[in-house]
């Protein structure tokens, strides 16, 4: 693929898009939430093909999965190096070196003092668990903190976490009892006003005050999970005050701080885990969907005394695959070497971009993020801060038509999580794009029915 930008040319979806289409919804699961109808052929960089050889730039990179680019070469070269020596062999029972040297590789760059090892699993959602159960098993405690918002998965622990849309927990009760939820400080909507340490106070002061006091004695929770930014809950940051003061209170209870990086950590953020904006060590993080750019891995990394839990007590049969690992550790080589310092830059420019953008259309009420994972978003009055979650939608669907891929989260935001490969004139094609898609969408909306 030698395109640097879209390249449309059939009506979306094309004929064999369609057909795809028809064949996926006679016979896969319909709790699949697919946004618009992208057939995927190939992807080379930030680039991607549809099977009627539309291209597309992509800003959203399999949900912020794909963090070296589609198929980077030198990922594809480690996996087809480490598939020809052995496909399988199972960490949980044998042991080989691509897991043992991602485990040193791990323990060398998370922000977690005295050292850590680490649990490997397929996915966010068994890291998520893998943290549930070695927080109770460590501290001897049952109770647990999220946050309104969060989004931790869909398996039965971390959906009883998972607090983004109602949606994504109906019918599925009783969830794991013991969950309590706290408000997160979204200083764009904090009721005490857009102040970063007021907002952090009001939020903290509710797990103090209200929590500690009414449904939940401190010294019987075993860890408050959060998100320093929120994926799916909109792209909210939290600031660096209510870190810092998040992390004071857990330790004077001594509760465990989970960090939940499944979305915002390997680069994404434009350092490795988004929490060391704040200079807060936690006890545990959860890894996921950047760390092996593509292929399924999860990992829970912790304390090295706290992950002490004996044989038999948390295993998974084809967590930390030997392809996994060879295609996470190049993949960290290429962070280290580039792509953290190029999602800083990059990320930043296109937020400038996105500022811009945001003078000139009333429908953007707020742009926020760091690194290339900046959400914008949509209002339909700036003063009342009304949510547009009709209009986010067109916005998305005119972008597609486009050649622009986007995705919506929470509510009524855009996030922008292209592959960390993002180039500034890529960054500027994206800004376009977005610029010409609401100028579409706002025009119907002031169109007379």
């Amino acid at each position: 693929m030698t395109l640097n930008g879209p390249h449309i040319k059939t009506a979306l979806p094309g004929p064999r898009a369609k057909a795809l289409i028809e064949r996926d919804q006679a016979v896969v699961s319909p709790s699949y939430t697919r946004g618009y109808p992208l057939a995927i052929a190939r992807g080379e960089g930030a680039m991607v093909e549809d099977i009627d050889g539309n291209v597309f730039l992509d800003c959203a990179a399999g949900i912020a999965v794909n963090s070296t680019g589609h198929s980077h070469p030198d990922v594809v070269r480690a996996i087809t190096s480490q598939a020809q020596k052995f496909l399988h062999m199972s960490g949980t029972d044998f042991y080989y070196e691509p897991q043992v040297r991602l485990a040193e590789e791990l323990s060398a760059v998370a922000p977690i003092p005295g050292g850590s090892r680490s649990f490997f699993g397929n996915s966010g959602t068994e890291a998520i668990e893998a943290c549930l159960k070695l927080s109770r098993y460590a501290t001897g405690r049952q109770n647990l903190i999220a946050f309104l918002g969060g989004f931790h998965g869909r398996s039965m622990g971390s959906l009883a976490l998972t607090a983004s849309k109602v949606g994504q927990r109906r019918g599925f009760g009783p969830l794991l009892p013991g969950v309590y939820h706290a408000p997160y400080p979204d200083c764009y909507r904090c009721p005490v006003g857009l102040n970063a340490e007021n907002c952090a106070a009001e939020c903290l002061e509710y797990i103090d005050q209200q929590l500690f006091v009414h449904l939940v004695s401190p010294d019987e929770v075993a860890a408050i999970v959060v998100e320093p930014i929120q994926g799916e809950g909109g792209y909210v940051v939290a600031p660096d005050q209510f870190m810092r003061r998040l992390r004071e209170l857990t330790a004077k209870h001594g509760i465990l701080l989970v960090d939940d990086e499944v979305q915002s950590g390997m680069g994404r953020s434009g350092k490795m885990f988004a929490i060391e904006y704040a200079g807060v060590e936690p006890d545990m993080i959860a890894i996921a969907k950047g760390i092996a750019s593509g292929l399924p891995l999860g990992v829970a990394t912790a304390r090295k005394d706290l992950m002490a839990w004996p044989p038999g007590s948390h295993a998974s049969t084809f967590g930390g695959n030997p392809l996994s690992c060879a295609a996470a550790i190049e993949t960290m080589r290429l962070l280290k070497t580039r792509l953290v310092a190029n999602a800083a830059d990059v990320g930043a420019y296109l937020k400038n971009a996105l500022l811009a953008i945001a003078e000139k259309h009333r429908l953007i009420g707020d742009v926020r993020g760091r690194g290339l994972m900046i959400g914008v978003e949509l209002v339909r009055d700036r003063q009342t801060k009304e949510r547009a979650p009709e209009e986010r939608d067109a916005v998305v669907s005119a972008s597609f038509a486009r050649g622009l891929l986007l995705l919506g989260a929470g509510r009524n935001a855009i996030r922008f999580s292209p592959p960390l490969v993002l180039t500034r004139e890529q960054a500027d094609i994206a800004a376009r794009i977005f610029d010409e898609a609401l100028v579409e969408v706002e025009a119907k909306r002031s169109t007379p029915h």
